[in-house]
């Protein structure tokens, strides 16, 4: 079974800058690629590899392999939907395979950069160490927060088929956000007062238009959803942890 893991890279400021200017030329790629198999109604990497590749080698400055990754991730965007030219953010995905990327160790990883390659130490917690020794196939660069991640795909074992003798039902909702079988109640209380909160405070801000009050809008930017999936995430080990000891 494949399993997705994101681990952090621990970077320096000169490590963000290289990463960074790749990230950007990466995607700045992928848009001229997409460009052209929207102008010539194709999605065959094979073709516009012949048209593209050398193109983007010079006006992008990326490696051999990465013009190829390039022109993979625009064929799979406009294959998705052929109605659309694709677009890619600067700061979008930038797709490693082992050709461009190599692990030195579980701790340790090397990447392809437009100044060489560079060595980068990787946060490892106790949920990724026992699984980092089975990566396999490609990793995606991506930047969050100002903060460079990894998602690497790992080989885990599959998991023993278990029989149920009994079924917990759950009911969603939003005064209560769940109800199981059982009758526990897990309430949305807690996030209606949340989001009235924010709400509240959104407007004040907005209403006051000052810098200070833009700068804090900003923070206050998705504060709400990632509460949201914070509690959903709770209830769901909690219900979880009950189906299993049941």
């Amino acid at each position: 079974m494949m399993q997705t893991l994101k681990v952090k890279l621990d970077t320096s400021a000169e490590n963000n800058r290289a990463l960074l200017e790749t990230m950007h030329q990466f995607n700045a790629a992928c848009n001229y690629v997409g460009e052209k198999a929207f102008e010539l109604h194709t999605a065959n990497k094979i073709e516009l590899q012949k048209i593209v590749y050398r193109d983007i080698r010079e006006m992008f400055g990326i490696s051999a392999q990465m013009a190829v990754r390039a022109i993979s991730k625009s064929c799979e965007a406009y294959k998705r939907d052929k109605s659309i030219k694709p677009k890619f953010d600067p700061n979008g995905a930038v797709i490693y395979d082992q050709r461009i990327m190599s692990w030195k160790g579980l701790d340790r990883v090397s990447l392809l950069t437009l100044d060489g390659r560079i060595k980068l130490p990787v946060v490892i917690c106790d949920y990724h160490a026992p699984r980092l020794d089975r990566i396999r196939g490609q990793a995606d660069l991506i930047f969050q927060n100002g903060t460079f991640y990894l998602c690497v795909v790992v080989d885990v074992p599959e998991p023993k088929k278990s029989v149920p003798q009994n079924v917990l039902g759950v009911d969603l909702g939003i005064k209560n956000i769940a109800v199981d079988s059982s009758g526990e109640e897990f309430s949305g209380e807690k996030i209606e007062k949340v989001r009235s909160k924010i709400d509240n405070l959104k407007a004040d801000l907005q209403s006051c238009g000052t810098d200070s009050a833009k700068r804090h809008l900003k923070k206050l930017s998705g504060k709400e959803a990632r509460f949201h999936r914070d509690v959903n995430h709770c209830i769901s080990k909690k219900l979880v942890a009950k189906a299993i000891d049941t």
